[in-house]
């Protein structure tokens, strides 16, 4: 498992380093050109807050492998009278997440016909911000202003933009061979976000819905990625300085990529889906918190990575992993959170599943553990090619 991280998980600090601040200078230089040009004066369209939240493992120390993703949030500035409204976990919108609507107050949307026509649809006989129609807002409006943006950046790099339906667009950024030490193309995901605050956003949900559906457009999910952030970092004071607690992460997110090699759909797309990043995060978060933090000694490496595991797989039985910042009362006082996360409902992350999927996640989860080295030398090899799927 040691030879595992340092060999094909460990990022190097040196190029993650370079790789983060010419990501940071690319994005700077994009939203604000975004943010000075287009711009309609008065209170009634979207526009950008003119700043950027760098969020994800990249910017966690739990990035595996490449540094070449990253994800960052672009705050927009929203007209007023629209009120976060979150939603009931039985309503409309996706199992397994908190969806929160932005409701129009009453009369607004007579008062301000040409943005509710342009951004807003009806849920409920009610006028709610659109997230996909705000997406394709932001999409084209970045479009127009990556002219300037190549412009300025013609020396350090070739930048492009690319975006898929329903999806945040995705910026790429090819370094000139001159100008940093790292040439590693990156790709930025931008992700247009509406600020509730105390450093909480809602983003567009993925889309899961039938095309033409009006539920998921009206509906945000939470992003409580600056908790986690400060979540990590008071871990990172309270516990012994050679901590294993996000090793145990990356080395589990390894296991997970690499056994994924060896499913046949629709197991592989589940397995990747009920362990997602998010899931194995909270679930670490969850443990961390239950016993002392000395026990995450450096040289207790493959039983706390082994605690990790049978966790998980106590949370697929019982088809139960609850977020941990909606709603729970054991958080520590010193990570401070905002209202809005304390007062909302609890969510599950399972929920989405059914039992024959999470019950069957769960004997692979733990088949890889017992068969790690094993699943370590046949997949990791580069000429590994991932045989064709059965019927």
């Amino acid at each position: 498992l040691e030879r595992f991280h340092a060999r094909q998980l460990r990022v190097s600090p040196h190029v993650l380093g370079h790789s983060k601040a010419h990501v940071g200078r690319v994005v700077a230089e994009l939203v604000r050109a975004a943010k000075a040009q287009g711009l309609q004066p008065g209170p009634l369209a979207l526009s950008l807050r003119g700043d950027f939240v760098r969020i994800g493992s990249a910017y966690e120390q739990h990035k595996v492998r490449s540094p070449d993703c990253f994800d960052i949030l672009v705050p927009l500035r929203l007209p007023p009278h629209l009120e976060p409204q979150p939603r009931r976990a039985d309503g409309p919108g996706p199992c397994g997440a908190f969806v929160c609507g932005l409701r129009a107050r009453n009369g607004w949307t007579r008062r301000c016909r040409p943005f509710a026509e342009g951004f807003c649809v009806e849920l409920q006989g009610r006028s709610h911000l659109s997230s996909g129609l705000a997406l394709r807002w932001f999409q084209g409006h970045l479009q127009r202003c990556l002219a300037a943006v190549r412009y300025r950046l013609q020396e350090r790099c070739r930048v492009s933009l690319s975006a898929c339906p329903g999806q945040p667009p995705t910026l790429h950024i090819v370094p000139c061979s001159d100008y940093v030490c790292c040439h590693i193309s990156m790709a930025v995901r931008l992700i247009p976000a509406i600020p509730l605050g105390d450093a909480l956003y809602l983003t567009a949900l993925p889309p899961r819905g039938p095309p033409g559906s009006a539920a998921p457009e009206a509906l945000w999910g939470l992003n409580a990625s600056r908790q986690e952030q400060r979540l990590l970092g008071w871990l990172k004071e309270q516990a012994p300085d050679g901590s294993c607690h996000l090793k145990c992460l990356q080395i589990l997110k390894g296991l997970r990529d690499l056994r994924g090699h060896g499913l046949e759909e629709p197991l592989c797309s589940q397995w990747g889906r009920v362990l997602s990043s998010y899931v194995l995060k909270t679930a670490l978060f969850s443990l961390l918190l239950r016993g002392p933090l000395e026990a995450w000694d450096e040289r207790f490496l493959v039983e706390r990575l082994e605690d990790l595991v049978l966790y998980l797989r106590d949370c697929l039985r019982k088809q139960v992993l609850m977020d941990f910042f909606l709603g729970n009362t054991s958080i520590p006082e010193a990570v401070a959170l905002p209202r809005f996360l304390k007062e909302a409902a609890p969510v599950n992350l399972l929920s989405a599943f059914d039992r024959p999927t999470l019950d069957l996640v769960a004997f692979q989860l733990i088949s890889t553990w017992i068969q790690a080295p094993h699943i370590i030398r046949m997949y990791s090899s580069p000429r590994y090619l991932r045989p064709a799927p059965g019927p």
